[in-house]
């Protein structure tokens, strides 16, 4: 029970004690809280502190009823501190405090003796399960300690799905985003349960994972200073990485369980779930920070400082950086992905600014960085999808160059440049667009790389949203209240002839092609298609190119379906369904052969000249179907000759360009070409043929 559950008889610490209640030795292994018969084992890291002890609490009490500090001589094990207490149940709730006693380096080790500490390896983290409150007063954040859980759970014979990534299409959401608008329509909004209710919707639209956007317990607060509505919404400020959002839970404490409910209910849909994991910094910011874990644990150990001075490196804009390539902090980082694919059944991982991770411990970029290499060839992640966000804050840039070992894709941020460079007609993209329509070989091809390890992508969470990349040229951050300092400033956007929303009809009908070619591109490409929740019905974050504050409409899914949403949801389901029925837009390898030819405007003749505005992909089908693919970013209209097929027509599958129903023409039902040799395509659009 905690305090948001109905009102009914407190629960105290002697209804979780029995009475065979005792502190015992304990076991240094595994890392946090660990039910035992008889009781639960406690064991946390410190190499640095010369004490250490375990406090307990009752459910919801705001201070410790009992503090046992742990005997160096008998409850230490190397530098690992436990102890086991027999006689106690599940529901109790615990935090460490920790001190070094001379400090030879009060400048390293940042020790506070009157810190409750969190136990990095918390499965639930209590204290904050509204989202939104404020931290008490004289705290920067709301005080956490964790709670320890019976995670049994009716799994029956659920498992990671592993769907091949060549096969895979992602969508990224975020949880409390994709169902907070009074419009969704759940019985649980903002919630773990909320997207459960929302999973068929997913399976209809044709995506197979869903990747979230960080769900383990993280600070929402941006301090004392900053008021509602502005809060660190995204969530890439963690505190527990083993801890589901205990405000992303319906039922209060039901963090744990709702989430494995929800990775059920996705499984069953045959829907993978990928976390965005923050492992290269922490919620605790920088030199002026609070002190809520780590920092107060070892943070000599955790954080990468100047030895010299104790500052923080920073290499993740946010104040601090995980010493990644420590032993000790591999295994935090190993255990937690172990953790989510054995216990919560996840099927893999995005890493947020991953470049961070191949760092050494002075921030030194690492040939053969061991955790990345330990990652890839762990036995239980096997199978795991790995996600790499090839950069970091610091300007190391490694798309097409991140160690890989056979195993680590990448969100390929060069395909949403050069993408986003043709489409606004810019000189001399046609080459580079063929690139990455190809699978992006320049970059991944050679040394066990296929094209399904590139993650393609026009839209984030981080930047604009489709519709307002065709709808303005400049950022609109001022509601986010750095006076539009924030967010970057290089979008590769047009907005179509107007600065935000118009009323000019011609306007709209320009920005509903650009948006529909940009999905049919994306959906064509080799690699592996990734679409951020709402571009499918045209969102918009009004301009907004760093929504992480706004917990508002702003950043929430609008569910009405308006007319244009309702044709663009309806042309992205199509573009899936043809995506999932054609095996040559899923390639799995870069076998060479003539499996896809260019053209410009004439007939098996490419236009690779700086002028080129338009390109022309033709897969030979063989024993399938041929795909055409043809894109126009000119003001023009440009009339293409089609290659000429043998016992075959060419058929309209899509034409971003047409209005609905014209614009997609599901399986069966598209129309012959009215000339079989040529195609008229109209300007700023994409065409989408097939032969049979």
């Amino acid at each position: 029970m905690s305090p948001a559950a109905a009102p009914g008889p407190r629960t105290t610490l002697l209804d979780l004690i029995s009475a065979d209640f005792a502190v015992e030795r304990g076991h240094p292994l595994p890392l946090g809280a660990t039910l035992r018969r008889g009781g639960i084992n406690f064991a946390v890291v410190s190499a640095h502190a010369s004490w250490v002890s375990l406090l307990l609490y009752p459910p919801g009490a705001p201070a410790p009823v009992v503090e046992f500090p742990l005997d160096p001589r008998t409850n230490r094990t190397g530098d690992v501190w436990h102890a086991f207490v027999a006689g106690l149940d599940p529901g109790v709730e615990y935090a460490f405090r920790a001190g070094c006693e001379p400090n030879p380096a009060p400048h390293l080790n940042r020790f506070d003796p009157e810190c409750e500490l969190l136990d990095p390896f918390a499965r639930s983290v209590a204290g904050a399960a509204a989202w939104g409150g404020a931290p008490p007063p004289g705290h920067r954040v709301r005080p956490r300690r964790a709670r320890v859980v019976d995670d049994d759970y009716p799994w029956e014979f659920d498992q990671p799905l592993n769907h091949h990534l060549a096969d895979s299409v992602i969508y990224e959401l975020h949880v409390r985003g994709f169902t907070a608008h009074a419009s969704s329509g759940v019985a649980a909004p903002g919630t773990f349960r909320g997207l459960a209710e929302k999973v068929p919707f997913l399976k209809d639209l044709g995506v197979t994972a869903v990747e979230l956007l960080p769900v383990t317990e993280f600070e929402e607060s941006t301090g004392e200073e900053n008021q509602a509505p502005r809060r660190n919404f995204w969530g890439y400020q963690p505190l527990a990485l083993f801890a589901p959002r205990a405000a992303y839970a319906f039922a209060a404490g039901g963090e744990v369980a709702e989430f494995k409910a929800l990775v059920q209910t996705c499984h069953a849909a045959g829907i993978e779930v990928i976390l965005d994991m923050v492992f290269n910094h922490t919620g605790e910011g920088g030199e002026d920070g609070p002190t809520v874990s780590l920092r107060g644990l070892d943070n000599q150990t955790y954080y990468m400082a100047d030895p010299a001075t104790g500052r923080y490196l920073d290499f993740s804009g946010c104040g601090n950086t995980l010493n990644c390539n420590h032993p000790i902090v591999r295994n935090l980082v190993l255990s937690c992905l172990r953790y989510w694919v054995t216990e919560m059944h996840v099927d893999g991982f995005r890493f947020d600014l991953a470049s961070v991770l191949g760092r050494g411990r002075d921030g030194v970029v690492l040939a053969n960085p061991p955790l990345l290499e330990m990652i890839a060839g762990d036995p239980v992640l096997a199978h795991t999808k790995l996600i790499a966000e090839a950069w970091d804050a610091a300007g190391l840039y490694q798309v097409g160059n991140f160690p890989n070992w056979g195993r680590w894709a990448e969100w390929n941020g060069r395909f949403r440049d050069d993408l986003r460079r043709f489409l606004r007609g810019e000189p001399g993209c046609t080459g580079p667009l063929a690139t990455r329509l190809a699978g992006s070989a320049d970059l991944y091809q050679g040394g066990g790389r296929e094209p399904f390890h590139s993650v393609n992508f026009v839209t984030s969470h981080d930047g604009f949203t489709l519709a307002d990349l065709v709808s303005y040229e400049h950022k609109h951050n001022l509601a986010n209240g750095e006076e539009n300092r924030d967010g970057d400033s290089n979008n590769l956007s047009w907005n179509s002839g107007a600065e935000g929303p118009s009323a000019d009809p011609a306007v709209a009908a320009l920005r509903r092609r650009r948006m529909k070619s940009f999905l049919l591109l994306l959906l064509t490409a080799q690699g592996v298609p990734m679409l951020l929740a709402g571009d499918e019905r045209g969102r918009s974050q009004r301009g907004n190119n760093n929504a992480y504050c706004q917990d508002n409409e702003i950043s929430w899914l609008d569910w009405r379906l308006g007319r244009e949403a309702v044709e663009l949801l309806r042309f992205t389901r199509g573009l899936l369904a043809f995506r999932k029925r054609h095996a040559a837009l899923r390639r799995r390898s870069y076998d060479g052969g003539t499996w896809v030819r260019w053209q410009g405007p004439r007939r098996n003749v490419p236009d690779w000249s700086p002028e080129s505005r338009f390109l022309g992909m033709h897969l030979p089908g063989g024993r399938e179907a041929d795909v055409m693919v043809l894109a126009s970013s000119g003001g023009e209209p440009v009339h293409c000759e089609l290659p000429l097929l043998r016992e075959r027509r060419w058929r309209l599958a899509a034409d971003s360009a047409l209005s609905a129903p014209a614009d997609l023409n599901p399986e069966g039902t598209e129309p012959l070409l009215l000339d079989p040799a040529t195609y008229t395509v109209a300007p700023h659009a994409a065409v989408l043929l097939i032969g049979y």
